[in-house]
């Protein structure tokens, strides 16, 4: 079974300073046929203006996944880790007992445009963690790379949850398959460009929620960047 979610089904926000699409219901938006897949809980799609950003805020018993496409976010959090995220780099907070954070844009001239992404931990009342990593091109270009997983596979930043964060670069004749064991859910999110997942088209925005399937196929990318979440 693969069920799309299109981008313009998605929930819309709009604050001046910043410009979000919500795959999930999240905020102001609420959906209840759209409330996550599996652990899967937020993709929202933000792009924040020049100087502008997220104010000191709470979290507690979430995973949370910044993935930059273009431009610079600002991190800084109560467990004293700052850093600026650009192209390339992956950042995941897990919030545990309680973590707070701001995230802004680093640049006074230019918007970034990045994903947030929100998995819902294993177990509650865990210790907050932070990490950061560089993944760069050729290690997604033609191939999933793993990002983000349980136990750190592949160099991949670890989440406290059975789940698996891939990322890829697909083009032309270049071609990936992705095998599921049995009874696990997938989620694929398309964040530029267009390609085809067993035969349906994809492009920017869309997502599928995918489950009962043993096999993904990703086919005739077309300037494609994709996330492909590998779920319980």
């Amino acid at each position: 079974m693969i069920e799309l979610r299109r981008a313009a089904d998605r929930g819309h926000a709009r604050h001046g300073w910043l410009n979000s699409h919500h795959s999930f219901s999240f905020a102001e938006y609420f959906d209840p046929r759209q409330m996550g897949w599996s652990v899967l809980r937020v993709i929202n799609e933000d792009t924040v203006q020049p100087g502008q950003g997220f104010g000191t805020h709470g979290h507690r018993d979430m995973e949370i996944i910044s993935y930059v496409l273009e431009g610079e976010l600002e991190h800084r959090d109560s467990m004293g880790s700052g850093s600026v995220i650009r192209p390339g780099d992956v950042q995941v907070m897990s919030a545990g007992t309680g973590v707070r954070h701001s995230e802004y844009n680093h640049s006074m001239q230019t918007p970034v445009h990045f994903l947030q992404i929100w998995v819902i931990p294993s177990e509650a009342g865990l210790a907050p963690n932070y990490q950061q990593k560089y993944f760069d091109a050729d290690g997604k270009r033609g191939r999933l790379q793993r990002i983000a997983s349980p136990d750190g596979k592949d160099g991949s930043l670890v989440i406290k949850q059975d789940a698996s964060v891939f990322a890829a670069l697909l083009d032309g004749a270049e071609h990936v398959d992705h095998a599921l064991e049995s009874g696990r859910h997938a989620y694929v999110h398309v964040a530029r460009g267009a390609v085809t997942l067993n035969g349906q088209r994809l492009s920017a925005g869309d997502g599928a929620k995918i489950a009962e399937e043993t096999r993904l196929s990703f086919t005739e990318g077309e300037g494609a960047e994709l996330l492909l979440f590998d779920l319980p």
